[in-house]
């Protein structure tokens, strides 16, 4: 049998997705302040070896993330164009014959850590999110700034959706990631140009 040999190092990727958004107004109409807002959501569609079965140690599948990590950060410098990637945020949607747990190992350290270096270096934890469902499933993904994740004018959202994926046995890993923050953002608080030096929690 040659179903879902690998063909991405350990993994057997079936697809990969890119959906990009480039917002140049406000809701209300309001020009950019500022350069216009690239957002993208970049997904491999994997195929889930645990998809049906409880296994208790998914070390073998977060040891082997990294390269998919490198392939993410890759694929996301390739998709700004030229522009700085300034806030990312992570999530996995799982077929419903996995677990969430499943997709949350490919999301641990071992995987971030090659996006992060993509990025020239990032300080923050990675906000994330996750989900069980099928084609069309809607997920939410949450963005923070890549240096200091209390900076509020990056907190931000970007909803995406895939129209054959995943399949039962099949796990959508997401990354997503923004060349700068809100549009006209006027809350107040840390802002972006300050984060130099910070610890990446402020």
């Amino acid at each position: 049998m040659t179903a879902h040999l690998p063909n991405f190092g350990a993994f057997h990727i079936r697809k990969w997705f890119l959906q990009v958004e480039d917002t140049l107004a406000g809701e209300t109409g309001a020009a950019a302040d500022g350069e216009p807002l690239r957002k993208f959501v970049l997904a491999a569609c994997i195929h889930n070896p645990y998809a049906g079965r409880y296994v208790a140690d998914l070390g073998e599948w977060i040891q082997a993330s990294p390269p998919l990590g490198e392939e993410f950060g890759r694929r996301a410098v390739q998709a700004a164009q030229g522009r700085a990637i300034v806030s990312y945020g992570k999530a996995c949607l799982v077929g419903i014959d996995g677990e969430y747990e499943h997709g949350n190992a490919l999301l641990t350290n071992p995987a971030a850590n090659p996006v992060r270096d993509a990025l020239g270096g990032a300080k923050s934890w990675v906000p994330s999110t996750g989900k069980r469902g099928g084609p069309g499933t809607v997920i939410d993904i949450p963005l923070a700034h890549k240096d200091a994740l209390y900076v509020r004018s990056h907190y931000d959202t970007i909803s995406a959706t895939f129209s054959d994926a995943p399949n039962r046995d099949e796990v959508l890993l997401c990354w997503a990631f923004a060349t700068r923050g809100r549009l006209n953002a006027r809350l107040g608080g840390l802002k972006a140009e300050d984060v130099k030096g910070l610890d990446g929690l402020n």
